[in-house]
């Protein structure tokens, strides 16, 4: 080898430290990427490193990144594709039915690179990637469900969240009702009011088309089909789907099954207990 031969690869071992250092950092900062999908654009969010892990949110969606996800990030890679109807998401008028629903959270998992990954969903995002598991059984790897909506039994009925007034709405989602209403329904510094609160119904409506009135779209006769390991998580203090829930989501799913409890949270685990609901998850999945 030449003298030049020589030093142009020294000089390219000094550079390798530096962009592995480089690549790094960038996988510690959010970044936001645009899917495009049907001729829409749609919001992905990803942070860390590591194998991929797909979010889907639960209700009201994520309108900004959370503690909850940034724990997930600590150690894997999370992307958090929005889901229709909800911030960052497509429209969700087009979606006439179940199969609609299934296919458009397949094409968003597709274009966000999560096909075959492991999924979390939570409430109305954890019904579609149970679907999605039942549908397409290759398309998850390993499944978390937190509170999904999906099944019915009217001697411990799903709450109507939608019938309740505003006033009740931080109670039935959240443990802790005083700090869900100021970080979650209330409008943050900076945003316009009118812009928001159109967001926010407009996420209660896309749930309401995809849920409405119980949740249950036949999701009974297909949990068979999900072959995936899957863990069960649910909030002690669910006051919108029981805890109880969590058996028969697993006395119905063919994979094997784990359930795990979040003593004193509500519906949005998610809010009321972040790190512990992480913690469960990334404990799971390793």
């Amino acid at each position: 080898m030449t003298a030049r031969g020589k030093a142009s690869r020294r000089g390219a071992s000094r550079a390798k430290p530096g962009a592995q250092r480089d690549a790094a950092e960038r996988s510690l900062r959010l970044r936001e990427r645009r899917l495009r999908i049907r001729g829409e654009k749609v919001r992905a969010w990803g942070k860390g490193r590591g194998r991929p892990l797909g979010v889907l949110s639960g209700l009201f969606g994520f309108p900004a990144w959370t503690p909850f996800l940034e724990a997930l990030a600590a150690r894997r890679r999370v992307i958090v594709p929005s889901l229709p109807g909800h911030p960052g998401g497509g429209d969700f008028r087009r979606l006439d039915d179940l199969a609609d629903w299934v296919i458009a959270t397949q094409e968003l998992l597709e274009a966000a690179g999560l096909e075959g990954a492991d999924l979390v969903g939570l409430g109305p995002g954890g019904t579609l990637a149970a679907e999605v598991a039942a549908f397409s059984p290759a398309s998850v790897r390993r499944l978390v469900l937190v509170a999904p909506f999906g099944l019915f039994d009217e001697r411990e009925p799903v709450a109507d969240f939608w019938a309740k007034r505003a006033s009740e709405l931080p109670g039935t989602f959240s443990a802790k009702p005083a700090e869900f209403a100021a970080q979650v329904l209330a409008q943050p510094p900076g945003a316009d009011e009118v812009e928001f609160r159109v967001e926010q119904m407009r996420s209660l409506e896309a749930a309401a088309r995809l849920l409405w009135p119980f949740g249950d779209r036949g999701l009974a006769k297909r949990l068979h089909r999900i072959s995936a390991p899957t863990l069960l998580v649910w909030g002690s203090a669910d006051a919108i789907v029981p805890a109880s829930y969590a058996k028969r989501f697993a006395a119905g799913i063919a994979g094997r099954t784990r359930i795990r409890s979040l003593a004193g949270a509500g519906h949005r685990a998610d809010f009321d207990a972040p790190a512990a609901l992480a913690r469960a998850i990334l404990d799971f999945l390793t």
